[in-house]
């Protein structure tokens, strides 16, 4: 027997026949019942005696007369029993003092070391240890045995816990056993210090099995602490064949058949949790237990390994005919097999085994005996009732088939797998039907036989370990049997195909429906391209499951159209190029989006699900961004896909099902993302910064409200009576303001029904009287529109603005004429040019339809990039060419985007011009300047400031604002189109409304120089007045150095140029000058020093009117000298209106007088300090 004590380890004599103390007798003296205790033998009895004994003579802490009644039983029950008294002698020795010198001994031995033969517990002995202990008292007794005790404790220190083999006189002797065993019983022993101490491997030692021996005997005598004793043994990774024979006593007295046991429940918990050590370690036990030779019943693992088998064969079926079914067999009885199934109430234990096994083998390495083979093999293709748990365990049997494959290892046994596999095939619908599971094994056939086919091995081993939720080795070369038995023998892949699109779709597909479903065979079939090979139509399948989805979205939707997409565009093979899928066909998507399209009730006529309708709406852009950008591959196979109709792409409300899809962006997964970036690629003028922002101010806090305001007279106004206000705006107002406002109170999908009527009716609004709140009102609910409709409400506003004229028919414009051609938005009524808030409207589709001809002939140049190419390679013929023609068509397509986009800026300068009629109100072009300058200047008079307060209230200045808005945008967008129009220049008039209004304007002094080096004497004098401007609102470094640029230039010029062209460029140059010194006042004395050489210059082409020029060159000089005489000389009327000789038309007479005029104003600026 081993015995052991705080963790040291002795050798006691090996006694077979020694009895142990029974759960019974443990029982019955842990509580304490008298009445139990009487009924023991007297051999079980003398194992309690020491304990019985300290019962009845230490004080009680109960002092109740129960106990006392039960202390005088105990008493009278031990007072028959002779070794009682050697006991009580044990008991009455001085423990302190014992404890003392054993304290003391500890301390000697360990400086001493265990050989030493000293000791303080006991004196030097005079005969051996075992007669010292027969004449010895009890008090020595008991030192003895604590000195024998040390002297072990002492060896196992030194021996760093290793086992050891101590022979000990006094422990073998069988004689003295009874009294040694008393001594260690009053010492006491624990065993978490017995695990602690332990072996990690016990099975591999002597030493650990003795210990293991101990404690599970230790246990057996308390069976309520082996659970306990089981969680430390775990804890502390040690002693695993203690951990198993525990488990093997505690399923032994449970004693329960159908439900799952607890052997299966530990050793899965051990292979299958999460604690990575826990694996490593048991793993081990697994494996060295098999490398052992002696593996006898002795053997934990062995009776492991037995009880797992033995509860196996416990479920398997008992009537179970081993031959092979024919199949007229089973079509006599179709709902009767000869093939027993499983329990129902053991399918949920048979699939327990089934992962336990695949992780003993997967994991630990186990190596299946014949007959575990065997019985497993027959567990697996039993057939389990149709249930949910069924399902689970066909799944789980199938992937053990795949991940151990050596199961199967006679011909017999191969025919009985084919024959389940064939009959998991027949069933799967019966299953799915009657289980309720939508993600049945049925798919998963497919899929394995579609990866099988496409030799995709890597992925059937990712799909056995995620069904069997476990992460085991799978050799690829193990799969090769199985492989030919589905490619050949079950699932040929015309058969895989074919099954396939019979497959039901997903009903409500969304991502809470998890498992292996008919969209994952479906997308590899896709894939593999099996569906055009075998000429199988797959395209009502795919719209037949686009149609029942659901949120949130199931994540192998996108990659499901995706695969799709290129299956209808890239044929399966060269030689081949007809084997693609087809298309879904327009009127099944236009039946998709029916109640979206119509608009009169969104919510009530909708069909299809939101889900449905996105990924419909991802399908169709995502097919024409692809046909797009395979339109060369396609034009080389000779092919030339539909695309779809832009009449199609009209009907469907993009912009509304966007925001439908931004407010479901946490259910939708990827596709609001995806929709975005496809919308960005082909449909620019839907993704402009604008609306977004305007989308977040009618979707905000703010609609919150106004829905809280919304009463049931906004909620009644139908589209006819807004139509019948409409046809009374000529009479009165009243009405159709209070419908508008209203209307403002609604949502914008519920605006849809009111927008044709919106629409229709605003050329009503330009005539005059119309109250401005009607105008900002309908303007208002456009905006609202435009976040739903904007295609649809863009063409009929454009319809609806249209010059009305007399006996001429209104041409009724496309969705694709607005797109080739962005201007007709600007041959409205002139009326609107002067309507701030239609005007509003006008450009901001002229905006969007500029995009959107920017991605039209994008597009268009794709898709006929090759038609003339071969013609045009022969024209030109010469090697290393070929890309010239697709270039040219490249430049000629931004050539016609910039003569489109400069086309549109200086129609809407010539819009910020005065007509006649305000000309002759007193609107000057460049008002908004100076009135917001004489605003601001201190020194302005009140009526001054009157005036100027009038004309920035004016319609004008409003639209001018707008425009210039819009003009900024388009700069900072695309900085050439700046460049295009300064070179084709503009009215000088408009320069300080552009200057001042757009704020981008000062990217013109990038190109200014460029401006100024070109030949046209115009475009030299644009440029001039144009860096004016730019100098007083950008006084910056740069301006400073283009400024004395500009200077150079003027003076070069003089040298170069006629008298004609002399005049005609410095007359209108000359204030130019003026600003340049207001803003730079370094450039004072370059400016003047050129003024004086130009009036040289003209002073000596006049040399017969010397006697006239004199005079004013003498003057020229004198201001030039003496500038503060002449500081006042500007406020001379005769100076500002030019003296007499002005009124001669020498044109260098008129130059030298503005010269005059000139300088003196750049002396009287810079004498006042302005």
């Amino acid at each position: 027997m081993k015995v052991l004590s705080a963790g040291t380890t002795v050798i006691m004599a090996e006694c077979t026949s020694l009895q142990f103390v029974s759960p019974f007798a443990f029982e019955a003296m842990q509580k304490v019942d008298v009445v139990r205790l009487a009924s023991l033998s007297d051999p079980e009895l003398r194992l309690l005696l020491p304990c019985l004994v300290r019962m009845a003579l230490c004080a009680p802490a109960d002092q109740s007369q129960s106990w006392a009644q039960d202390k005088k039983l105990i008493l009278r029950l031990l007072s028959g029993v002779e070794a009682v008294n050697s006991i009580v002698a044990l008991l009455s020795v001085d423990f302190h003092a014992l404890e003392q010198d054993a304290s003391k001994e500890q301390q000697l031995r360990h400086k001493l070391g265990g050989g030493s033969g000293e000791s303080i517990l006991v004196s030097q002995l005079q005969h051996g240890l075992t007669l010292e202990f027969e004449h010895s008292d009890s008090p020595r007794r008991l030192r003895l045995v604590l000195s024998e005790l040390l002297a072990i404790m002492n060896k196992v220190s030194e021996s760093s816990g290793e086992f050891f083999f101590k022979s000990s006189e006094l422990f073998e002797s069988p004689v003295y056993l009874e009294e040694a065993a008393d001594v260690l019983c009053i010492l006491q022993a624990v065993c978490r210090g017995l695990i602690k101490n332990g072996e990690r491997q016990d099975e591999e030692s002597l030493g650990g099995r003795r210990r293991t021996d101990a404690l599970r005997f230790l246990c057996k005598m308390n069976p309520s602490q082996s659970l306990k004793v089981r969680g430390m043994v775990v804890e502390e990774c040690h002693l695993p064949g203690l951990g198993v024979a525990l488990t093997l006593d505690h399923t032994k007295n449970e004693a329960s058949e159908d439900g799952v046991s607890d052997l299966v429940c530990f050793v899965s918990g051990l292979l299958l949790g999460t604690n990575a050590k826990v694996r490593t370690w048991f793993g081990t036990f697994i494996r060295n237990g098999q490398q052992r030779k002696r593996e006898t019943s002795s053997s934990v693992l062995w009776q492991m390994r037995r009880q797992l088998l033995l509860e196996l064969m416990g479920i398997l079926p008992t009537v179970r005919s081993t031959r092979i079914v024919e199949e007229a067999d089973v079509e006599m009885e179709p709902n009767v097999s000869v093939y027993s199934g499983l329990k129902e109430e053991h399918v949920v234990k048979a699939s327990a085994l089934l992962r336990l096994y695949c992780a003993l083998m997967g994991i630990a390495g186990l190596k299946p005996t014949e007959e575990e083979a065997e019985q497993l093999l027959q567990l697996m293709t039993s057939r389990p009732p149709a249930t949910p748990a069924g399902v689970r365990f066909v799944s789980l049997s199938f992937c053990m088939l795949l991940a151990f494959s050596t199961l199967v290892s006679t011909p017999e046994q191969e025919q009985l797998m084919v024959v389940w596999l064939s009959w998991m095939i027949k069933e799967e619908a019966y299953f799915e039907s009657t289980s309720g599971v939508s993600a049945s094994f049925g798919e998963m056939l497919l899929l394995v036989a579609m990866y099988f086919h496409s030799n995709q091995l890597s992925a059937i081993i990712d799909l056995v370990c995620s069904t069997l939720g476990m992460k085991i080795v799978i050799k690829p070369s193990s799969l090769s049997r199985m492989k030919t038995i589905f490619t050949q023998e079950i699932f040929t892949e015309q058969v895989v195909t074919a099954h396939a699109v019979r497959v039901p779709v997903t009903s409500n597909l969304s991502a809470n429906i998890t498992g292996f479903l008919p969209i994952h065979c479906i997308y590899q079939l896709l894939r593999s391209r099996s569906f055009t090979k075998h000429k199988v139509s797959i395209k009502d399948w795919i719209y037949r499951q686009l149609c029942e989805t659901s949120t949130p979205l199931h994540p192998q939707l996108l990659p499901l159209i995706d695969v799709y997409i290129n299956s209808i565009l890239t044929p399966a093979s060269k030689s081949n190029p007809e084997a693609t899928n087809q298309p879904v066909t327009e009127q099944e998507i236009l039946s998709i989006f029916q109640g979206v399209i119509g608009g009169d009730n969104i919510r009530l006529n909708q069909r299809f699900s939101i889900t449905a309708q996105l990924l419909v709406l991802y399908y169709i852009l995502s097919y024409e961004e692809a046909l797009l950008a395979n339109t060369k591959t396609l034009a080389a196979m000779q092919r030339k896909p539909k695309s779809y109709s832009s009449s199609l792409m009209d009907q469907i409300p993009i912009k509304f099902l966007i925001r439908q899809a931004q407010g479901l962006q946490q259910e939708l997964g990827g596709l609001h993302s995806a929709l975005l970036r496809l919308l960005a690629t082909n449909y620019p003028h839907l993704c402009i910064v604008d609306d977004w922002i305007c989308e977040e101010e009618i979707t905000g806090t703010d609609a919150l409200l106004r829905r809280m305001l919304l009463t049931n007279n906004a909620k009644n106004h139908s589209p006819k009576q807004l139509q019948e206000a409409f046809s009374a705006v000529p009479v009165s107002h009243t009405q159709v303001m209070q419908i508008l406002e209203h209307l403002t109170l609604l949502s914008a999908s519920e605006l849809i029904p009111y927008a044709e009527v919106l629409t229709s009716n605003m050329n009503q609004l330009l005539n005059s009287g119309v109250p401005r709140r009607i105008l900002q009102t309908v303007n208002k609910l456009w905006m609202v529109l435009n976040t739903v409709m904007p295609r649809r409400l863009w063409v009929m506003t454009v319809n609806a603005l249209q010059p009305s004229i007399k006996f001429v028919r209104q041409q009724k414009y496309t969705q694709n004429d607005l797109m080739i051609d962005p201007l007709i938005v600007l041959r409205c009524d002139q009326r609107v040019h002067r309507c701030p808030p239609l005007m509003d409207i006008t450009l901001h589709m002229l905006n969007g339809y500029l995009l959107a001809s920017k991605a039209y002939l994008s597009a268009h140049l794709k898709e006929t990039a090759e038609q003339d190419r071969p013609s045009q390679n022969n024209t030109i013929g010469l090697v290393g060419q070929t890309d010239g023609p697709e270039v040219t068509r490249e430049e000629l397509k931004n050539a016609l985007l910039a003569a489109q986009d400069s086309a549109a800026v200086q129609i809407l300068l010539e819009i910020c011009l005065p007509t006649e009629e305000e000309k002759a109100k007193g609107v000057n072009p460049d008002s908004l300047l100076r009135n917001v300058q004489s605003v601001i200047t201190t020194s302005a008079s009140n009526k001054g400031m009157e005036e100027g307060e009038d004309n920035l209230l004016c319609n004008l200045r409003e639209v001018q604002c707008l425009i210039c808005c819009l003009l900024h945008q388009m700069y900072i967008a695309d900085p050439n189109i700046a460049k295009l129009v300064h070179f084709q220049g503009y009215p000088c008039e408009l320069l300080p409304l552009t200057v001042a209004g757009i704020p981008s304007m000062h990217i013109c002094l990038d190109f200014i120089p460029e401006l100024i080096a070109q030949p046209e004497l115009e475009k030299q004098i644009f440029a001039i007045q144009l860096l004016s401007h730019l100098c007083i609102q950008y006084a910056l470094p740069k301006s400073l150095s283009v400024a004395r640029l500009a200077v150079n230039v003027m003076g070069t010029l003089l040298t170069v140029l006629t008298q004609a062209k002399r005049y005609a460029f410095f007359m209108p140059t000359l204030p130019s000058l003026v600003s340049f010194c207001r803003a730079f006042p370094p450039l004072y004395e370059d400016i003047m020093s050129l003024l004086i050489q130009i009036g040289q210059v003209c002073a000596s082409d006049v040399a017969t009117q010397t006697r006239d020029i004199d005079p004013i060159i003498t003057r020229l000089q004198q201001i030039k000298e003496k500038p503060s005489g002449w500081s006042g000389i500007c406020k001379d009327p005769s100076y500002k209106n030019g003296s007499g000789d002005t009124g001669s038309m020498d044109p260098d007479v008129q130059l030298c007088h503005c010269i005059e005029s000139t300088i003196i104003e750049i002396i009287n600026m810079s004498v006042s300090g302005i």
